[in-house]
């Protein structure tokens, strides 16, 4: 296994991050100090967001 990205995989890399930082700032401070307290960390919480975002079902439009 390689270290290494190409660009198309750092690309998805930046934009999963900049979603997770944008979700992030759009919580309230309570919904921020609840998920801290439960996950440790920002980044734990983050990741517990983004991988419930990802196993929830799809909503039909």
């Amino acid at each position: 296994m390689t270290n290494e990205f190409n660009e198309s995989q750092a690309s998805v890399l930046i934009g999963t991050a900049e979603k997770m930082i944008e979700i992030w700032n759009r919580l309230s401070p309570e919904k921020q100090a609840a998920l801290l307290a439960r996950f440790g960390s920002e980044e734990n919480a983050l990741a517990a967001l983004v991988t419930t975002q990802l196993v929830a079902p799809q909503t039909p439009e």
